[in-house]
């Protein structure tokens, strides 16, 4: 029987690709502003359940993202302290649903956010999720891209080639072709830098 959280989630995963990689920047706030509301619904509906959560903080982050202007800062940190414990709600209830992108997302959330006073960004927690990640899922897609762009943002250039190389060779994911296309140029784009970048030895 289908299960009708596992749709709910895929329906959202498809709304969040259009959203992410088919909207326009001045409507892109408005589209995750909406995917919020549904996915929190969805959270709300099955509390006991790790994949809403972790889609619901996949959504916030990318409306945090999608916030422009002076006051993005402040309106956008809350959204994510929001994902941030959706996810550690969702590592306590299964660690590895969905290929581990409990891991994966805690782990871009980390590198991502400033730390300090601003946000609570911390690049050794960051590495370790990121790590256990590519432990549960080592051919994932989403893994691969956040481990390269973190040690792209590091500037260890010759250890995100690898990662980002991989995301390119692998396998569309089955059902998410926007997504699929939209990370996979991503990962070329990140690629070309790092190569740009990398020492030659």
């Amino acid at each position: 029987v289908a299960d009708e959280v596992d749709e709910a989630v895929r329906g959202l995963q498809a709304e969040w690709g259009i959203a992410n990689y088919k909207t326009s920047d001045e409507n892109k706030e408005a589209a995750f502003k909406a995917l919020v509301d549904k996915a929190e619904a969805l959270s709300g509906k099955h509390a006991e359940r790790a994949e809403p959560k972790i889609w619901e903080a996949i959504i916030r982050a990318g409306y945090a993202g999608a916030m422009g202007g002076v006051s993005s800062m402040f309106n956008a940190m809350p959204q994510m302290e929001k994902g941030r414990d959706l996810l550690l709600e969702a590592e306590k209830i299964d660690a590895k649903a969905m290929h581990g992108a409990v891991y994966t997302t805690l782990g871009s959330f980390y590198y991502m956010v400033p730390g300090g006073f601003i946000g609570f960004g911390d690049n050794d927690k960051a590495e370790a999720y990121l790590a256990k990640a590519i432990e549960v899922a080592p051919d994932d897609m989403d893994a691969n891209y956040f481990s390269g762009d973190y040690w792209l943002e590091r500037k260890k250039y010759k250890k995100a080639i690898p990662y980002l190389e991989k995301v390119l060779a692998l396998p569309d994911v089955a059902d998410r072709p926007i997504y699929s296309e939209g990370r996979k140029a991503e990962a070329a784009a990140k690629l070309a830098k790092a190569k740009k970048k990398a020492p030659p030895f």
